[in-house]
């Protein structure tokens, strides 16, 4: 799944995971859009960002 990443902030999506290369300071995503899975998850702790992609380097 190619997802570009935008310059600013995508309104909405709060994200605290700064080892993802769209992280964003202030806790904010970059993604300009996001996909979780698995369709049938029962609660929050079955489901998991399949955006994510571990940035090279973070602080």
């Amino acid at each position: 799944m190619a997802i570009r990443k935008m310059d600013k902030p995508n309104e909405g999506i709060k994200c605290i995971v700064n080892t993802c290369e769209y992280y964003m300071s202030g806790d904010h995503c970059a993604a300009e859009r996001i996909q979780v899975e698995p369709r049938n998850a029962q609660d929050s702790e079955e489901t998991d960002c399949a955006t994510f992609v571990a940035r090279d380097s973070f602080s």
